[in-house]
């Protein structure tokens, strides 16, 4: 596969959530917000460990997963901040199993019937497979979280 191809593996996914663009745009930026929505639907507390520099050329780390000796990270490097419109970060992660991937992923926040629009791209994957598990697994579990933790009681 050549760069070209993984360039145009990329998905779109959408939902309306159930808040304004900054208060949507906060609890996906903000480090203590999403360590309460990481874990939100969770039965079993795991690790979670979130820190963020919100800035140009600033990073955002996230580490979590069931045990110490089964973690995920994703490190994202701040490429484009317009609060509370758009994000665009570059997206390295990794597997416990030491599997890594770079991508871009395109973030906005448009207002949508008394709620905000949350439309994220994504792009570079290596595979068609992969890019459908983020699809299908990955982004409707992060969506599902937020979701939930905008409909906590205050």
């Amino acid at each position: 596969m050549t760069r070209n191809d993984t360039e145009t593996l990329q998905l779109r996914t959408s939902r309306v959530l159930p808040a304004t663009p900054e208060e949507v745009f906060d609890a996906y930026t903000d480090a203590e917000k999403q360590k309460i929505w990481f874990s939100i639907l969770d039965e079993e507390p795991g690790i979670v460990e979130i820190e963020v520099d919100l800035r140009v050329g600033g990073r955002q780390t996230a580490v979590w997963g069931p045990d110490a000796d089964n973690l995920f990270r994703e490190t994202q490097t701040f490429l484009e901040i317009d609060r509370p419109h758009r994000l665009v970060t570059e997206s390295v992660g990794s597997t416990p199993d030491g599997m890594t991937m770079t991508t871009t992923i395109e973030i906005t926040f448009e207002e949508h019937e008394g709620g905000t629009l949350f439309t994220a791209v994504q792009s570079g994957f290596p595979t068609p497979e992969l890019r459908d598990f983020f699809t299908d697994e990955v982004w409707v579990g992060a969506l599902d979280r937020i979701e939930a933790y905008l409909h906590r009681p205050a």
